[in-house]
């Protein structure tokens, strides 16, 4: 596919320029409109509220409780996760390490070299745990996976080279470039010329991101839909949100990063695909009257030639309104167009909206702190925090309690400050909208940071004594009271046309697949095709919904512990609520860093 993408790759770049009106001057008709039209901005007074250092220690011992309590470095790798939450657990602590080697000097400032020396020490001993990974990776394993499973892969190796260089340019800003990392034979050059030693394996994390993004790439159809990726090879075709935003979010970032930062031309390739995913999602009719991406499409008449994404699935996650803003962030670095960040503010807009909080007035929506009574659910949330319909009721899956993370992790990456090093270069490179454009983007994610400190207060109210972090960052609207059921929570779990598969698997029918089914949780791949056949063999075809309903309720019936505490319920705390803690406090410390420049 890559080779079939450069072909058309430089006409389509080259054209994608003209839309960079705000940035780059063009005779563009959307050049009429002034940046800061292109970015819509709460009116509410939304002072900086400039995060203390308490907060990156908060997020630095949600880091510390990850790493001791569920990283085994004899296994160099998180052994209760799963491969793609594993994945997903990477880049966030990879991120993570960019935010601390930026951020030390505040919390132990000085650069005598005692402190020098101990800062270094503690990132480097957290980054060779990354380095371990990457070798405990199961990379085999994750090969046989959905397009999804393969694409976090890529997303999080980016990550890393993109720490390694940070932390390189920083601490070691005259060492050669990481392009000759020979060593010199002279003692003397190879103490002043050499890069951090973290840069050796920059190549080794570029190679997996590659090998990993042409996997992933395979996914791309045009016979159905007329584009899109496909979720699961070994399913009937469906086309979701999650996998098409991997693909452009994966897409940008290869192109951005994958090369060395001194080479001239970038493959151009990685690009075109993801404005081609971008162009293809937009479009796709894959957002509710809310603004929220549901979860995908089916392709209704398949067996009978059908072709068009005409059978919607109305369920809502909290991450499918995450990734694409890493790639909205990454289209608008590549090629200045203000709709990617348009897109992109809109959406954050919608989440929040959608958790009950006003930015307006800064508060939630409905009235909170009646310990009796859950406040209104509001479709991602109620009383301003995020959450996903299966956090009240204790039943999520290991992958859903994933999802909040990945929501912030993305949005932290969104906000970051506009730079332009994508295209400042350019002849026609116009600074002072480039400065309003920044402004504004500035602006807007000022407004954000109030809900944020919200949510990530909430999270840290979810901790125990060992300092490990729950899925149900909502539980102290309540008292903590255990009583929430999926009958109590107010959600209707049962609206039409959503499927929670995420939680409870596929359905065995038609619309999803008969001879195969995907399990969320530890099975290879998902796929559960032993489940099937005992059903199909006891079961005639009109009593396979029966069975599918006695399945869902037995998967929500969890286990539950002698405790008082909401979040022991179902899977109770585990790696990934580790890494959604982790992942609010590291965006609430950075976007205010961000707006506060």
């Amino acid at each position: 596919m890559l080779r079939e993408l450069q072909s058309v790759a430089p006409q389509l770049v080259s054209s994608v320029r003209f839309l960079a009106c705000s940035v780059i001057a063009t005779s563009s008709a959307d050049c009429r409109q002034t940046p800061a039209d292109f970015l819509r901005i709460p009116t509410g007074n939304h002072t900086i509220n400039n995060a203390s250092t308490e907060i990156l220690q908060y997020a630095y011992s949600a880091l510390a409780v990850l790493q001791n309590d569920y990283y085994q470095v004899g296994r160099n790798t998180w052994p209760l996760a799963i491969d793609w939450t594993a994945a997903v657990t990477q880049t966030v602590v990879s991120g993570m390490l960019s935010t601390l080697t930026r951020s030390l000097d505040l919390i132990d400032p000085g650069v005598t070299p005692g402190i020098r020396q101990a800062q270094e020490n503690l990132i480097s001993s957290l980054y060779d745990q990354i380095i371990g990974y990457h070798y405990a990776q199961d990379i085999v394993a994750i090969k046989d996976e959905a397009f999804d499973d393969i694409l976090w892969v890529v997303l999080g190796w980016i990550e890393a080279i993109n720490f390694a260089r940070l932390h390189g340019n920083l601490y070691f800003p005259e060492a050669q470039h990481e392009a000759n990392t020979t060593y010199p034979t002279d003692i003397h050059a190879a103490l002043t010329t050499l890069p951090w030693r973290g840069q050796f394996w920059i190549p080794s994390f570029q190679s997996r991101a590659q090998s990993f993004w042409l996997l992933g790439a395979q996914g791309w159809d045009t016979e159905l839909c007329h584009g899109g990726m496909i979720w699961n090879p070994r399913l009937e075709p469906y086309k979701n949100a999650i996998t098409n935003e991997l693909y452009i979010s994966a897409s940008v970032a290869m192109y951005q990063h994958l090369l060395d930062e001194s080479a001239v031309d970038k493959d151009p390739a990685y690009l075109q695909a993801a404005i081609e995913g971008y162009k293809w999602l937009v479009n796709s009719n894959m957002t509710n009257d809310a603004g929220l991406f549901v979860d995908g499409f089916h392709i209704g008449g398949l067996a009978n030639g059908g072709i068009e994404c005409n059978v919607r699935d109305e369920m809502v996650y909290t991450y499918n309104q995450g990734v694409l803003l890493t790639g909205q962030r990454g289209l608008w670095e590549a090629t200045g167009s203000p709709s990617y960040l348009t897109d992109g503010h809109n959406l954050i807009q919608a989440v929040i909206n959608a958790t009950g909080w006003d930015l307006e007035t800064n508060q939630p929506t409905d009235p909170v702190g009646t310990p009796s009574a859950l406040p209104i659910w509001r479709g991602l949330g109620r009383g301003g925090i995020l959450e996903d319909e299966c956090d009240a009721s204790g039943t999520c899956s290991q992958d859903s309690q994933t999802f909040k993370g990945i929501y912030f992790h993305h949005l932290n990456q969104f906000c970051r400050p506009l730079d332009g090093k994508g295209f400042q270069e350019h002849k026609s490179f116009n600074v002072k909208s480039f400065n309003s454009v920044r402004a504004a983007h500035r602006s807007a994610c000022q407004a954000y940071l109030d809900w944020i400190e919200h949510n990530a207060v909430a999270a840290l109210e979810t901790r125990d004594e060992q300092g490990r972090f729950g899925m149900w960052w909502g539980a102290g609207l309540v008292g903590n009271s255990i009583s929430v059921s999926p009958q109590s929570d107010g959600i209707d779990h049962d609206a039409a046309n959503t499927t929670d598969y995420r939680n409870h698997g596929t359905p065995v029918d038609d619309t999803w697949g008969r001879t195969s089914r995907w399990l969320p949780g530890p099975q290879k791949g998902g796929l559960d095709k032993q489940v099937v056949a005992r059903q199909l063999a006891n079961k005639d075809e009109d009593t396979d919904m029966d069975v599918m309903q006695s399945m869902r309720k037995s998967s929500v019936q969890r286990k539950k512990r002698q405790s008082t505490d909401p979040n022991d319920r179902g899977r109770g705390r585990t790696v990934e609520t580790q890494v959604g803690g982790l992942a609010v406090l590291r965006a609430y410390w950075d976007v205010s860093q961000s707006v506060s420049t």
